[in-house]
């Protein structure tokens, strides 16, 4: 059985500009994650438009940080 990725596809919103600077491994890590989802039948997806949704999808599946949430923001 094939592996699948865990991204499938990205959706369309509203983006908010910010910055960053990113080691070189992780960008080619990025790259190569955008050309493994065409290999899975989509398009090359750029590096800048991966990293926003892993990092919601990292945030998302982060049991702690969704705790934090529902009580209302980050301990003080």
């Amino acid at each position: 059985m094939a592996e699948r990725l865990k991204l499938a596809s990205l959706l369309d919103d509203t983006p908010v500009k910010l910055t960053v600077e990113l080691p070189a491994a992780v960008h080619r890590d990025l790259v190569a994650y955008g050309e493994a989802m065409a290999k899975e039948g989509g398009r090359i997806v750029e590096p800048a438009k991966l990293a926003p949704v892993m990092l919601a999808r990292f945030m998302t599946t982060d049991r702690a940080f969704a705790r934090m949430k529902r009580r209302g923001g980050p301990p003080t």
